[in-house]
């Protein structure tokens, strides 16, 4: 309740002021005046404040300009039309000239504010910590996937609410992914479903929690009562608690529910200061609120110094907005609307506000999100961007590898046309590093929501497409037809080349749509060795116990992409 009184308060400031000036100004009327305008603040403080208890506007500098302006309109209307005397005609000239001012002040702020805002997105764009990589660098195949899409997520907690005591009060809250005991994890907290179920019950039960990675785990319930919750009222109403302690920052989407160590929930809000007389926020100083749902004790931290449970203290609506200031507002707004000079278009095809939460190997949480360009009917990207959950700090990926290949748009189009009849559509596209091949991972959904297949896309042609049941299955398939594809059949340069000989065990050659391509192993040698028959004509005649000695860039997935060959007897 304090910083909804201050708000107020503060929004009284110009109407106090002028009513003093005012009274000083009509001496004679001061006796008049004293008594309608301590009526009029009174009034107007308790309006203020009722209204500022369910609109939660924030203390910026913009917001109370507009305030008092608009208050001391009201107040000095209704301070001059209650010291007029019955039967006066004459007009009180300081009363019209003060509410005429007034007037053409609200008239000329609210266009002022917005030409400035756009000036700002210079300024919004500058401040996010960013760096680029000219480098090829798809997300690498050590990161963990989230192959478990929030729509199938919500869908097994949903059937499985009846577990929790007076289910009819109880919906299903917003779902946040997080990494609990080494397992990435949806939870979903419970929320109730209205006013009514809140005044009975006032308190959820807790929340529920499924594997991000396993298609076949079921839903765990964990009962942890919470009593400040995004569907509670009044003072328990989450918002309006972190209001309350911090009414100069602007909220940042939906607070959401992470879960520390012991289990205990807690709900986390991205906050941020907006730069001068905008909206556009300052990216260098994020905070985030952390609240105990339990006592509605809040504590403010730097986003990233929050407690090391709190794996996304930046939103997705925050990240969804660093995406939109980077990619349209690099050389500013006016490019943005005509030249679109390296404009870049975020595309929405993210699972959080047109984001994709992923965790790398050390565990950190990142934002994926692949940018296009800004013409239409272009279904190529122009790089992607991850920002790190807890700094903020924006990587953009767009060398040579990721430039030019299949966006995410095109990614789901692929996997909708496969499955027409049964209406069954692309979800989730992740760009992974498959090989040194740029792919794109999407999940096969029902109309809904349930799992039904994986798609392994590569993103350099549309036509190579594999399908599977299970990630390990639909990876190893893919990866098999990325070997027998000889478009694929070249050293990446990731890795330096090294020198291998022996005697040849088994020999394969398969004969593919752009050309013949030699598998082979040897003794001794689980390495599967692919050449293809453009680049070494002989290798054709290749054949068990011939003595090899060769140069190759060997993956760590058990294969090993021949540069060079020389075969015993058949070259020298």
């Amino acid at each position: 309740m304090t910083g909804i009184l201050l708000t107020a308060v503060l929004s009284l400031i110009l109407y106090t002021v002028l009513s003093i000036i005012l009274m000083f100004k009509n001496k004679k009327m001061k006796k008049i005046t004293v008594q309608p305008a301590v009526f009029v603040f009174i009034t107007l403080l308790a309006f203020a404040s009722i209204a500022n208890y369910f609109v939660l506007l924030p203390m910026t500098i913009a917001n109370m300009i507009i305030a008092n302006l608009v208050l001391a309109v009201v107040g000095v209307f209704l301070s001059y039309g209650m010291t007029q005397t019955p039967g006066k005609t004459k007009r009180n000239g300081p009363f019209e000239a003060t509410l005429g001012l007034l007037v053409i002040g609200v008239v000329l702020v609210l266009p002022t504010f917005f030409v400035l805002g756009i000036f700002t997105l210079d300024d919004s764009y500058d401040s996010i910590s960013q760096h680029k990589v000219e480098e090829a660098k798809p997300l690498s195949k050590d990161d963990t996937p989230i192959t478990v899409s929030p729509e199938f997520a919500r869908n097994k907690m949903q059937k499985s609410m009846s577990v929790i005591p007076n289910t009819q009060f109880y919906d299903l809250g917003k779902l946040q992914v997080q990494k609990i005991d080494e397992e990435i994890v949806f939870v979903g907290p419970v929320e109730f479903t209205g006013f009514w179920k809140w005044f009975r019950g006032k308190e959820t039960e807790g929340y529920f929690t499924i594997s991000a990675t396993n298609v076949n785990a079921q839903p765990e319930y964990v009962q942890n009562k919470m009593t400040y919750t995004n569907s509670s009222y009044f003072g328990k109403y989450i918002e309006r608690v972190i209001y309350g302690a911090y009414p100069s920052y602007i909220q940042s989407g939906e607070a959401q529910i992470e879960v520390d160590q012991d289990g205990k929930p807690w709900y986390v809000q991205t906050l941020f200061k907006p730069i001068g007389l905008t909206y556009k926020p300052n990216l260098e100083n994020l905070k985030v609120a952390v609240v105990d749902p339990k006592s509605g004790d809040i504590n403010l931290y730097a986003t990233s110094k929050a407690p090391e449970f709190v794996d996304g203290s930046v939103s997705s609506e925050m990240a969804a907005d660093v995406n939109e200031y980077f990619g349209k507002y690099v050389h500013g707004w006016l490019n943005s609307i005509f030249g679109k000079k390296d404009v870049k278009i975020p595309n929405e095809s993210g699972t959080e506000s047109s984001v994709t939460p992923i965790f790398n190997e050390t565990g950190r949480m990142f934002y994926f999100t692949d940018l296009t360009s800004p013409k239409e009917n272009i279904d190529s990207a122009l790089g992607y961007t991850l920002i790190n959950a807890r700094t903020g700090e924006l990587t953009y990926y767009n060398g040579k590898k990721n430039n030019g290949i299949m966006d995410s748009t095109g990614a789901k189009e692929i996997v909708n046309k496969e499955f027409p009849e049964k209406n069954w559509e692309g979800s989730m596209p992740v760009l992974y590093n498959i090989d040194g091949n740029p792919t794109w991972v999407v999940n096969v959904l029902d109309p809904n929501g349930l799992f039904k297949k994986y798609a392994y896309i590569k993103a350099s042609d549309s036509d190579f497409v594999v399908f599977g049941d299970t990630a390990r299955e639909t990876l190893e398939a893919y990866r098999l037809q990325l070997l027998q594809d000889p478009s694929n059949v070249s050293s990446s340069g990731e890795t330096p080349l090294q020198d291998r000989s022996g005697v040849v065990n088994r020999v394969l050659v398969s004969t593919q749509k752009n050309g013949q391509v030699v598998q082979f192993l040897l003794k001794g040698d689980k390495t599967i060795y692919t050449i293809t028959a453009g680049k070494s004509p002989l290798a054709l005649f290749l054949q068990a116990g011939d003595q090899v000695e060769l140069e190759a860039n060997i993956r760590d997935n058990g294969t090993g992409i021949v540069e060079t060959i020389t075969i015993e007897g058949l070259t020298e």
